[in-house]
């Protein structure tokens, strides 16, 4: 006898875009005895992006694996008009759309995934407002990070705003409670999912169809979807224990190239932190410095629920006394920080990276914002809104946990006296200049120890290589040593009382 509370339930799908290890949707289909997908593509949120962008192309290639994922399930399930079970997706406003399906469907619930930006915190109040009003119901449970909200607090109950003492007691939380990381589990409860009715049958549409540029796979640069996510799980787990050592060196493979997938949830972050807490628990030390970029997600995340006036405001508030650089000279400067035109290789390097593929390896993300931030006195908001701009695996909660930390204004960040120095920066971690010479081509015949300053080469060497300083790479923008002291000035407001 089928004893489910709920006669019909919808699964509006959002950062979770994959089929297996899905909270919302095992509840779904534990709660109710026909369960349906769907996606919206939120022009709340699209219209304000570029009409060719790499995570609207990526969305768009997760869900077409989702819609068939589904279907595939549901004919091996033996449900009935198998070939009729997908993924529903429509364009156009969230919170119009969902209680709209919800009530053609006939579901008794619509069931998603928190989701703890303040915007859409605010969307997702006024969905269950208008649902409430069509006495249907609204559940949203955990699922884009392991710990969350008020699960790892401090002894006085307050929330942590130092990273240590945090992942300390998460590692805690987390050997107590073990089954925070337990599968989800979706496939062996497939019999749930539905037929969708014919008169609400289309086809997912096209990227020109809600007015974007049609990109392929080749164009964003990683595999993508589901199977994408596990190809390159498959890939970094064969070098996990080595994490640690290469992680800081971008012209090496050392990253798990995983942040997208997180992002959009093409792989459940559960799956990751097993594979992570199993392999420390063998000794792996790359598998342990990986576990605590994890936990770092889990911290912004937490960061963000409990301040969100952190979206564009100092985490700590003396740092909005500071007065950044302005005018046409700041403007300048931040254009040519955004071109790669700064005169450090490093630098520039890093910004053709984000530029030209989307993503930006972690060591240089610090290294730019460091540089934006302290050498060109330019307010950290500038350089987090060019990243939510350019990055495919752009994430609002990390993404200004980041930028924070670099302008030392935020939860447990370097102090603002500890700049970065791009030369010796690159001298350490792009020794061979195996990065800077793949993004700037104009330097590559360089010597390995020019490459860091080449206004500091010698003529003999600038001549080998065929660079003339301010024909094929522009002099430095600004003087670190003169900018260092700038920033200390800069900061000093931070000290007073007023």
């Amino acid at each position: 006898m089928d004893t489910k509370p709920l006669n019909a339930a919808l699964v509006w799908m959002r950062r979770d875009l994959r089929c297996d290890d899905h909270a919302a949707l095992c509840h779904a289909l534990k709660q109710a005895r026909r369960v349906w997908c769907a996606f919206v593509y939120d022009t709340d949120i699209l219209d304000a992006l570029p009409r060719r962008d790499q995570r609207v192309a990526f969305i768009h290639e997760a869900l077409a694996e989702v819609d068939t994922t589904l279907r595939a399930w549901a004919v091996e399930a033996g449900v009935t008009d198998a070939p009729s079970v997908g993924l529903v997706v429509r364009h156009g406003r969230a919170l119009e759309i969902v209680p709209r399906l919800a009530a053609e469907l006939g579901a008794d619930a619509v069931v998603c995934s928190h989701d703890d930006e303040p915007q859409a915190l605010d969307r997702d109040a006024q969905v269950a407002q208008a649902l409430a009003r069509q006495r249907i119901g609204w559940t949203s449970v955990k699922d884009h990070v392991v710990f969350e909200r008020r699960e790892v607090m401090t002894l006085s109950g307050g929330s942590y705003g130092v990273f240590t003492p945090y992942k300390n007691a998460w590692l805690k939380r987390l050997a107590a409670q073990p089954h925070a990381l337990d599968e989800q589990p979706t496939r062996p409860l497939a019999a749930a999912l539905a037929p969708v009715p014919v008169a609400m049958q289309q086809p997912l549409p096209r990227l020109p169809d809600i007015g974007f540029e049609a990109m392929g796979p080749q164009e964003i640069r990683m595999p993508t979807g589901m199977s994408g996510a596990q190809q390159l799980l498959r890939d970094f787990l064969g070098r996990i224990d080595d994490y640690r050592r290469a992680r800081d060196f971008p012209g090496i493979k050392g990253p798990s190239y995983l942040s997208a997938h997180l992002r959009f949830g093409t792989i459940s972050v559960r799956q990751l932190a097993r594979e992570a807490w199993t392999r420390c628990q063998q000794g792996s030390e790359g598998a342990e410095g990986w576990l605590a970029e994890l936990v770092w997600r889990d911290f912004y995340h937490q960061i963000l629920h409990h301040h969100p006036r952190v979206v564009d405001r100092a985490f700590k508030p003396e740092y909005d006394r500071i007065e950044w650089a302005s005018g046409p000279q700041a403007d300048a400067h931040f254009q040519a920080w955004c071109e790669g035109r700064t005169g450090y290789p490093l630098v520039d390097a890093a910004m053709h990276q984000i530029n030209q593929t989307g993503w930006m390896h972690n060591r240089l993300r610090m290294v730019v914002s460091s540089f934006l931030i302290k050498d060109l006195g330019i307010d950290w908001r500038r350089g987090e809104a060019y990243f939510a701009e350019k990055l495919i695996d752009f994430d609002l909660a990390a993404n200004n946990g980041g930028w924070q930390w670099a302008a030392s204004s935020g939860c447990d960040a370097q102090p603002y006296f500890r700049i970065f120095n791009p030369v010796s920066q690159s001298e350490k971690f792009d020794p061979k200049g195996q990065f800077i010479r793949r993004y700037i081509p104009a330097l590559a015949q360089l010597p390995d120890a020019a490459l860091h300053a080449p206004w500091m080469a010698r003529p003999l060497d600038l001549a080998a290589a065929g660079v003339q300083i301010g024909r094929d790479y522009p002099a430095p923008i600004v003087q670190h040593d003169v900018a260092r002291q700038q920033t200390l000035q800069r900061y000093e407001v931070v000290k007073s009382k007023g």
